[in-house]
């Protein structure tokens, strides 16, 4: 008997943080729902990082996910937008573990891998590839397809022994 996990997957972003959630027993997916956590850009930081962080609450009481997985971010060459990403990002990793929530990591060349089969997939390709893996998910953003293919990796990633260890499951 397989039992099901609900995995949230998270794509940071200050402007935009998206965010999906798949069930997955066994090798069997199940779109649940997926959208966008908005800031205004012409609130300060701080009322902004304070907006992501209730929405992501919200999306995480209605949803009730067991795991969530976190894309890492690139480097940026504008050292300002790295370091206000750096920050809201802070925030989507608090969010979940504050939840109770194992929460795992991903590199974006893994995720494109792992969803079209190439780490320098685009994302068409990965939308695609969405709408073949959990064919009645709509996501209305960029933000929201890259959120549900993040939790595609870590549903396909999950049970790898080092990650278990990584995010708690080890000890």
């Amino acid at each position: 008997m397989n039992l099901s996990v609900r995995i949230l997957g998270l794509d940071p972003g200050l402007r935009r943080t998206g965010w999906g959630v798949i069930e997955c027993a066994g090798n069997r997916l199940s779109y649940i729902a997926c959208g966008v956590v908005v800031t205004n850009d012409k609130h300060a930081l701080a009322l902004r990082l304070a907006a992501l962080h209730e929405g992501l609450v919200a999306v995480i009481a209605l949803h009730a996910p067991h795991e969530a997985a976190v894309e890492e971010t690139f480097v940026n060459a504008d050292p300002r937008a790295a370091l206000k990403l750096g920050q809201a990002r802070g925030i989507v990793l608090l969010v979940p573990a504050k939840a109770g929530l194992p929460v795992a990591e991903y590199a974006p060349n893994l995720v494109k891998k792992s969803i079209v089969g190439a780490g320098r997939a685009e994302k068409v390709q990965i939308r695609k590839m969405i709408a073949v893996l959990l064919p009645k998910a709509t996501p209305e953003s960029e933000d929201a397809a890259d959120a549900l293919a993040i939790a595609i990796t870590h549903a396909h990633h999950r049970s790898a022994p080092a990650l278990r260890f990584a995010v708690g499951g080890g000890r």
